[in-house]
């Protein structure tokens, strides 16, 4: 018995702290995480007050005391009679660095930031960081290798009962906040009327929420009602939220639709990926979690370019359109045909 069980204790994975050497490896990981994702959301405030200053109009916002112009009939800018060229008020050099310098301190926080965290990853963190055991099943010889991005293990996922209609809806039903949310940098200064401080106010208050929503809602409403009824929540939130969006026409309007939009999606992501990761086997929870991760970035990449065109030809109200026809749909699909999902894990 003892000769049998001392193998089986030496094939253990070693503890956290052994594995990663130093303690303070993991909280440093998340400092540095929390610091570029803070330096992120401030690039986003200060890009769109950045850009007009390219132009004619810029200039004459960003220097103090104008350019002494008047319009042309054509639309050009030509002096004024009374001021002339020599009448000309430019700010200091000094003033101008400090702008500068203001501007680019969160993208050189961020580049800081991500250096230390590289040199971390490389100096602190082993190739693997779980042990062998004999209790896990070793690939066979002669079989083929995962790979990181493997079409034929995604389809495999997502071809299982109960596994591709969740996932849809968890794609869809989202798509349209996300784009109001890219574009959110740009509708809080020309549509809202803000100041880049006061857009920042408005994402903290967004973030709190979040959080909120997060930590103390949707942990209680899971106890007292199924997946299914929280997604179907967060759809009919979605809807909603997305009508009073196409009727909203100031910040005070928004500030009372926060509330619904963080809630449904806080809901669809945490009941999406607890469905989704449910109804594959342990062994493929992983990659079932990296596939719900990447809708987010999918949302990053098709998001300006969509919101951006839909934004330039219809306004801010086509966003709660979209969002209200493509949640009304996927609340009728929900209704007539229910979700179905393993609730035990295939081991």
């Amino acid at each position: 018995m003892q000769g049998a069980a001392a193998p089986r204790g030496q094939g253990r994975s070693p503890s956290k702290k052994d594995t990663l050497g130093l303690p303070w490896v993991v909280p440093l990981t998340y400092v540095l995480a929390a610091l570029e994702l803070t330096c992120l959301f401030m690039q986003f405030s200060i890009l769109p007050v950045r850009r007009p200053a390219r132009g004619a109009r810029g200039a004459l916002a960003v220097l103090p005391g104008g350019l002494g112009s008047v319009p042309a009939p054509g639309g050009r800018l030509q002096p004024s009679p009374a001021r002339r060229l020599p009448a000309l008020r430019l700010p200091p050099a000094w003033s101008l660095h400090a702008h500068a310098a203001r501007v680019h301190c969160p993208a050189i926080v961020a580049l800081v930031a991500n250096l230390l965290g590289a040199i971390v990853s490389v100096t602190c963190i082993p190739a693997s960081t779980k042990g062998a055991t004999v209790d896990v099943q070793a690939a066979p010889p002669g079989g083929p290798k995962a790979s990181v991005f493997d079409l034929k293990a995604i389809s495999r996922l997502l071809l299982l009962p109960g596994v591709l209609p969740v996932f849809l809806i968890k794609v869809v039903s989202g798509f349209p906040s996300g784009l109001f949310m890219i574009m959110f940098s740009i509708i809080s200064m020309d549509f809202f009327q803000l100041g880049p401080s006061q857009a920042g106010y408005l994402m903290s208050f967004f973030g709190v929420l979040q959080m909120v929503v997060q930590g103390l809602v949707i942990g209680r409403l899971s106890s007292h009602f199924s997946e299914e009824a929280l997604l179907r929540a967060s759809v009919l939130v979605f809807m909603v939220v997305g009508l009073a969006m196409a009727l909203m026409s100031t910040v005070l309007h928004f500030c009372f639709l926060v509330p619904g939009l963080v809630f449904s999606l806080c809901t669809l992501n945490v009941v999406t990926d607890s469905m989704l990761t449910k109804a594959v086997s342990a062994s493929d929870t992983g990659t079932m979690l990296g596939l719900c991760a990447s809708v987010q970035p999918l949302t990053r990449t098709l998001g300006p370019t969509l919101g951006g065109l839909l934004y330039r030809s219809f306004g801010v109200p086509i966003f709660g359109h979209v969002q209200f026809a493509v949640n009304f749909f996927l609340l009728l699909v929900l209704w007539r045909k229910p979700m179905t999902h393993k609730r035990d894990k295939a081991w």
